[in-house]
C-alpha cells in the first residue's frame, strides 16, 4: 500500500471509531479503497498476500467490526454467499447466478415504491433489493 493510500485509511477508520492495527489496515486496503464487492474468503485470500500470518478469524472480526460502523454492507445474496459492499451510499444489486458476480444498480435506476407497515416497536433500517438473473443457455 503507498503512504498516502495508508495514512487516507488509517484516518477512514480512526474516524468511525475503530483502533488501527495492521491487520485492519489490510482488510481496509483491500475493501475500501475502490468499490468492490467480495467475500470474506476473497477478502482473507488478498489480505494473505501482504500479511500471510493473518487469521481467517481476523478477517470475519474485522469485518463484524467495519460493518457494525457502517464502512461496508453485508448482503447475503443466498445460504452460501455472502458478499461485502465498500459502497456504502443507497443502491441496489444485479447478482448473476451463473457466474456469481455482483454489481451496482444505481438508486437512481429502480424505484421502490412503498413500504409494509412495520410491526410495533420496530424502525426501518435499510432495503436490499438483489435483482438475480441467469444467463441464458446457447
Amino acid at each position: 500500500m503507498e503512504m498516502r493510500q495508508f495514512r487516507e485509511v488509517a484516518e477512514r477508520l480512526r474516524v468511525a471509531g475503530i483502533p488501527v492495527t495492521l491487520q485492519r489496515l489490510e482488510v481496509a486496503r483491500v475493501l475500501l479503497t475502490r468499490p468492490v464487492h467480495m467475500s470474506a474468503d476473497q477478502i482473507l485470500e488478498r489480505v494473505r498476500e501482504t500479511t500471510p500470518e493473518t487469521s481467517r478469524a481476523t478477517v470475519y472480526n474485522t469485518l463484524k467490526l467495519f460493518r457494525e460502523k457502517n464502512l461496508v454492507r453485508e448482503l447475503i445474496v443466498d445460504p452460501e454467499r455472502t458478499f461485502y459492499d465498500s459502497n456504502t451510499a443507497p443502491h441496489y444489486h444485479l447478482y448473476d447466478v451463473t457466474t456469481g458476480k455482483l454489481s451496482d444498480v444505481s438508486a437512481d435506476e429502480l424505484t421502490v415504491v412503498g413500504m409494509p407497515k412495520l410491526p410495533p416497536g420496530v424502525d426501518l433500517e435499510e432495503v436490499d433489493v438483489i435483482i438475480r438473473v441467469r444467463s441464458r443457455s446457447a
